[in-house]
This record gives C-alpha cells, structure tokens and sequence, in this order.
C-alpha cells in the first residue's frame, strides 16, 4: 500500500458568493478572510469582486485600485489560480441584487488535509459531498498546469 502525505493530497475546495449593499463596505469581511489564509485554516484560489449597478450593469473591480469598492480585498490582488472564468462571473453577476458589491471566492479547506491524508491512508473513499470533491480539484489544477 501507497502511503499519502499531505504534500500531494488538497482539501475540500469551496466556493461563496458574498453580497454587500454598496453603502456599507467596511472592509471588515476581507480583513477576516486575510486572517483565515494568515492562519493556514484556508488556501486561496481565486477572488474576484464585481460591482452590480441599479440599472444591472456589472463591472469586475480591480482589486489593486484603493479607490474601488473592493478596497478591502486588496491584499488578495494576485489570487488567480484559473478556476473561475467568465461563465462563473456572470452566473455570480445575475444571482446579484442592483447596487451591490459580490465577492466571488473559491478556496480550499487546507485544515481538513491531515484528515484527508489519514482517510485515504486507511483505504477511505469519498462517496458523496456537497462540495468538490478533493480528486476533482487535483485533476482541474493538474490539467491547468502547462506541459513541458
């Protein structure tokens, strides 16, 4: 038998969609995600924040400009893994209400990777979850990645 370490194996990978009313960004909610990736609790993919305005135009808010409302997501600039492409955004786009903000995140639970680890060492399969799966997001980033 094939002992798994925890270098090769991810944990379940999650996606949310979270919606503020573009008069009370605080900020407060991307200071907590930095905590959680500062804390290894979680790894993440892909972020982006789009703009929904009251005559249902969208616009993708540059996370890098201090002076857009995704100002609180700055520090996650550069989180691009691939995984989210224009379909995503605009399924993310019409579940919006006007004048809002969405930040679309996908992130995988790097706390649960001992235990995927130690489940498989032991012959566990996963059989049914409301989540991705953990092969299914190995197979994504191992077909992203380029062929040398």
């Amino acid at each position: 038998m094939t002992t798994t370490t925890t270098a090769n194996v991810h944990g379940p990978v999650d996606f949310v969609l979270l919606e503020f009313p573009q008069d009370r960004l605080t900020g407060e909610a991307g200071q907590a995600l930095v905590d959680l990736v500062d804390r290894g609790i979680i790894r993440l993919y892909d972020l982006m924040v789009l703009s929904k305005n009251h005559d249902g135009s969208i616009e993708v808010l540059e996370l890098t400009d201090p002076r857009s409302d995704a100002g609180g997501f700055s520090y996650f600039s550069g989180a691009r893994s691939g995984l989210l492409g224009d379909d995503d955004m605009r399924e993310a786009a019409e579940a919006m209400e006007p004048d809002t903000v969405a930040a679309l995140i996908v992130y995988e639970n790097s706390w649960a990777i001992p235990f995927v680890a130690a489940a498989r060492n032991s012959g566990g399969d996963l059989i049914a979850s409301a989540r991705i799966p953990a092969p299914d997001i190995m197979a994504a980033l191992d077909a992203l990645e380029p062929t040398t």
